[in-house]
């Protein structure tokens, strides 16, 4: 099942959020794009398991969460970047 959020923060208090994968697993993600051979990422196969930009983004090692490479200086509850409403200092 999708998840649909109102964001409050951007687009005039009106913007809405889809997320159609957000309830799926790694393995649910990974299966899909091998059964239908999805392009993707090939940073992915050199340990970047969640990639963002640059300066933000590092491999994780085995056993490591997929978020473990992200962010890797904030406190773990923080770990997002400035698009989610949580993190917009007013």
């Amino acid at each position: 099942m999708p998840v649909i959020q109102k964001d409050p923060t951007f687009g005039m208090g009106n913007l809405i959020k889809f997320n159609p994968l957000a309830n799926w697993t790694s393995k649910q993600v990974w299966d899909y794009i091998r059964e239908n051979n999805v392009p993707y990422n090939k940073l992915h196969e050199k340990g970047y398991v969640s990639i963002g930009c640059e300066p933000c983004t590092r491999p994780t090692l085995p056993g490591q969460h997929e978020r473990e490479g992200r962010w890797w200086w904030e406190d773990a509850t923080k770990k997002e970047c400035g698009l989610h409403a949580g993190n917009v200092k007013k």
